[in-house]
């Protein structure tokens, strides 16, 4: 239950505050079983860094800037908003000539899946990939990047903004027994914030708490609905690890809250 989980292994503060890389949330450091989450933020004076991919296949989603990142020896080039599929036991090298900001999912898996490019140009022209919402007060967008375009084991990701002072992450849902979750907050600078919801109990929510720019908060179960202030939009990547292994790797299998079905 959400009320026996400590929120320092919920909610983490400013993920993006450093420069190389980072790992902020991990199985051994959050409520998560299977998802990490980190940030890769080189400029000149740390313009690159290499780290093998272990027994988890990761995702890099380039945030800002421009990167290299090398594969086994094999490059691809990323721009904003371009990603990468990596699959475990890989050797990963990123590098920029200026400046980038990555974020970087992994997740435990037992196979091995083949490296995927996902260029944004391609994914953001793609109707099955991306939808929208004009509901006053819920007024929403939202890209996946990693579905099922990208082959994978556990991994699922994308982005959400919201219009500003509304809604997102709605109607109310939770997925707890196939998919763990992550939310990061990006492109919300000071003084934008908004309110992140996480509850079972639906008539008293176990937490409500600020989210600005550079923080993470996951999703151990419940529901968990988020706003943005007036004058202001929200802006999250969300990233979903499978319980099981393809199995539960699949979008839109969430239990809408009964009241807002």
């Amino acid at each position: 239950m959400l009320t026996q989980v400590p929120i320092e292994k919920i909610v983490f503060r400013k993920t993006n505050g450093h420069s190389g890389r980072k790992l902020s949330v991990t199985p051994e450091n959050s409520s998560s079983r299977h998802l990490a989450y980190g940030r890769i933020i080189l400029d000149s004076g740390a313009p690159s860094v290499r780290f093998a991919a272990g027994p988890r296949e990761t995702g890099l989603i380039c945030l800002s800037g421009c990167a290299t990142v090398t594969v086994d020896a094999k490059p691809f080039s990323l721009g904003q908003y371009d990603a990468i599929y990596v699959p475990r036991d890989s050797q990963i090298a990123v590098s920029t000539n200026a400046r980038v900001d990555l974020a970087e999912f992994s997740a435990d898996v037992e196979h091995r899946y083949p490296v995927q490019l996902v260029p944004y140009a391609e994914i953001s022209q793609d109707s099955a990939l991306k939808s929208a919402s004009d509901t006053p007060g819920q007024a929403r967008h939202r890209q996946v990047i990693f579905g099922m375009n990208v082959e994978a084991g556990r991994l699922v990701a994308g982005h959400t903004y919201s219009e500003p002072g509304n809604w997102a992450s709605w109607p109310p849902h939770e997925h707890t027994a196939t998919l763990e979750e992550i939310y990061v907050f990006f492109d919300m600078p000071a003084p934008a914030f908004g309110l992140q919801l996480l509850y079972d109990d639906t008539g008293y929510p176990e937490l409500v708490v600020p989210v600005r720019e550079g923080d993470a908060v996951l999703m151990p179960s419940g529901y968990h609905p988020n706003v943005a202030i007036p004058g202001h939009k929200i802006c999250y990547l969300w990233a979903m690890a499978a319980q099981r292994e393809k199995v539960d790797r699949k979008l839109g299998m969430a239990n809408v809250q009964a009241e807002f079905k």
